[in-house]
């Protein structure tokens, strides 16, 4: 009760004084949201969930909702030699026609790099009565373009991964709408990736991802592309009861040989089948299957974990970069560094694609840190446009408490304490560069400094912010001379 109200009753009276600002809590920065197809969507009560944007924090919780990876087929063609019965060689062949459903493998290497809460939107279920055979690009309800339409409504995602989508022909037209997604809501970016194609070479495969991607400059620095694909210590999904072995015995009888030639499995044998007939060449076969069936998977899933890491660990200032790869036995093609030059600075279009690179003794390693707006001085690196979205979004949650409060110093004060106290705390971690916070940021707002006497009479409170945010060192030049002899 204020001062100015009238008390009747005698007494003493308490009021508590605000003296403190109000403050800035900060925004999540690493909440991906994964758009594809599952297995399954359903959650515990039965209820669908295509096309419902669902909130996970573990593979395990995925798995329940979302199911597995979809099962391949593959195929055995176990060929012997033997000379009687002395085996002279031997061949194992796998077949297997591989889907282009990687959602699971793409959430196990989420994971597997550091990932945490995120988002999974099921655009369709590739098994069951209404199974799906391939992703298609959809329309603004359907499809893989209908799940990021729906993703539109969700405040939370920041980072947009499409795990299923290289292969579309509208891929490149896909990669443009989360762009202008992004440019719209401004509190997200699209993590891309660039399609490798054996006969190319990578500065061709660049050259087609650049033709395919358009954009404006306000669009492209929510972008940021990588390339190329992983190779990883995942194995596909296939069922044994349904791999087939095709076994062949070619007999060597010369005279002097009286042995027996041994007996060729019986047709149709499957896996399942030969663990009780001869677990010795179960165990060989599965063991080959194992080898020959890695999962090579696009990397923005990975890089996905790897934002989420680099933000828990040091902050979303910290370029996601020169960050080894969990679950990854090499990238699908080696890069050198003269390969790399025309991917990191495109001079005709400026769009830059992040190299996943082999490091002997490093491991391998994400080795770029550009949005796809490379030639931009303001926007070139993705650590930089992700920090602006996060202090973006966190002042704007912050400042709706003072929507239709009296636009007066007062309000100015108590804003402006609020946004400087915020920026102090990303100073002192690091985020902003300066000997002291006036050199790292700055907070106007008043009359006649970022409003006029007519904006006030339209209802406008206009506060201008200005942050000195660090780069990553991309360029390490040490330099050395020789020096004269002195004594």
């Amino acid at each position: 009760m204020p001062l100015t109200t009238l008390r009747k009753t005698p007494g003493v009276y308490i009021e508590e004084i605000a003296l403190f600002p109000p403050s800035v809590a900060p925004v999540e920065t690493a909440i991906p949201a994964f758009i594809g197809y599952t297995e399954k969507a359903k959650d515990r009560n039965n209820t669908s969930l295509i096309n419902v944007p669902t909130r996970i924090t573990s593979l395990l919780e995925y798995e329940t909702y979302f199911g597995k990876a979809k099962a391949e087929t593959i195929a055995v063609t176990f060929d012997q030699t033997f000379d009687g019965d002395i085996l002279v060689s031997e061949a194992i062949g796998i077949a297997s026609t591989l889907s282009a459903f990687k959602m699971y493998y793409g959430l196990q290497m989420f994971f597997s790099n550091g990932g945490g809460p995120c988002y999974i939107v099921s655009v369709g279920e590739f098994s069951g009565d209404s199974a799906v055979t391939a992703p298609t690009y959809g329309s603004t309800t359907t499809g893989i373009r209908g799940g990021l339409e729906k993703l539109k409504n969700e405040d939370e995602p920041t980072i947009i991964v499409f795990p299923d989508a290289i292969n579309l022909t509208e891929y490149g037209t896909l990669i443009n709408d989360s762009l202008k997604q992004c440019l719209e809501l401004q509190d997200r970016v699209t993590l891309i990736d660039v399609k490798l194609t054996p006969a190319n070479t990578a500065l061709q495969d660049a050259a087609a991802f650049r033709t395919a991607v358009s954009g404006t400059l306000e669009e492209l620095k929510y972008g940021a592309a990588y390339y190329p694909y992983l190779s990883t210590i995942l194995n596909y999904a296939y069922d044994e009861a349904a791999v087939i072995i095709t076994h062949n015995i070619t007999a060597i009888t010369p005279a002097t040989n009286l042995g027996t030639t041994p007996t060729e499995l019986p047709a149709d044998t499957t896996l399942n089948d030969l663990k009780g007939l001869n677990n010795g060449l179960y165990n060989t076969l599965k063991q080959t299957i194992t080898q020959q069936t890695r999962v090579e998977m696009t990397p923005s899933a990975a890089v996905a974990g790897v934002y989420a890491a680099v933000d828990s660990s040091r902050g979303v200032w910290k370029a996601p970069a020169n960050v080894p790869l969990n679950s990854v036995i090499e990238p699908s093609r080696k890069i050198n560094d003269k390969e790399q030059e025309p991917l990191n600075v495109d001079t005709t279009a400026g769009k830059s694609i992040n190299a996943i690179r082999s490091f002997t003794g490093r491991g391998n390693l994400v080795w770029g840190a550009r949005t796809l707006a490379g030639n931009d001085n303001e926007w070139r690196y993705i650590s930089v446009r992700r920090f602006f979205n996060f202090v973006e979004e966190s002042v704007k949650k912050a400042s709706a408490r003072f929507v239709f409060e009296p636009n007066s110093k007062n309000t100015w004060v108590k804003v402006k304490a609020m946004i400087e106290n915020f920026l102090i705390v990303q100073w002192r971690a690091g985020a902003l560069v300066g000997d002291k916070p006036e050199h790292a940021f700055y907070v106007k707002v008043g009359l006649n400094e970022t409003m006029t006497a007519d904006d006030i009479l339209n209802g406008y409170m206009v506060v201008e912010i200005g942050m000195a945010v660090v780069r990553p060192a991309e360029f390490i030049i040490l330099q050395f001379s020789h020096k004269m002899q002195e004594s």
